[in-house]
């Protein structure tokens, strides 16, 4: 004997999320090209000082940059593929997180800069012709270098994500 047919129809699929499609107008805007120049200019930054003999606020300056440079590859790679809806809480206000990121990464990409620029001034005296001893002059002033660079690119992105927003954009690209 055959069971009864069900009396209500099976319960509807949930609609798949939308396929990931690339962002080509974030790709090409200034926004993407800034988030690319920052992942460069931080990947340098922290490449050049986990590469040196480092000690002690240097640490600080190392964690700023890997941090940032993670949290800024995650926030390019949701944008250029348009999955940022999917963050919660967050996802609706998608531009005011970048503003609010990018705000806190020129904060702080300014104090490890000024941790490496003492840290250049400290061990300027290995800076001479003849000096034989391995030392870490050279590697801190590149890094003092690049976390400029990348206290520039974060203002500069904050700068531009503020003015989407007085525009009253509320999206990133």
């Amino acid at each position: 004997m055959l069971p009864p047919p069900p009396r209500q129809p099976p319960p509807q699929a949930r609609a798949v999320r939308g396929a990931v499609r690339l962002q080509r107008a974030f790709l090409r805007g200034p926004l993407g090209v800034l988030r690319l120049l920052q992942l460069l200019a931080g990947a340098a930054f922290w490449i050049t000082i986990a590469t040196s003999r480092y000690q002690g606020p240097v640490h600080f300056a190392l964690f700023v940059s890997v941090l940032f440079w993670l949290l800024t590859l995650g926030l390019y790679f949701l944008t250029l593929l348009g999955k940022h809806e999917l963050v919660p809480v967050l996802g609706s206000r998608w531009l005011v997180v970048n503003v609010a990121h990018d705000l806190l990464a020129a904060a702080l990409y300014g104090a490890a800069t000024g941790i490496m620029i003492s840290q250049t001034q400290s061990h300027s005296y290995c800076n001479l012709k003849d000096y034989q001893m391995a030392c870490a002059y050279h590697a801190f002033l590149a890094a003092a270098v690049c976390g400029g660079l990348c206290l520039g690119l974060y203002l500069l992105s904050a700068l531009y994500g503020c003015c989407r927003r007085y525009q009253g954009e509320q999206e990133v690209a």
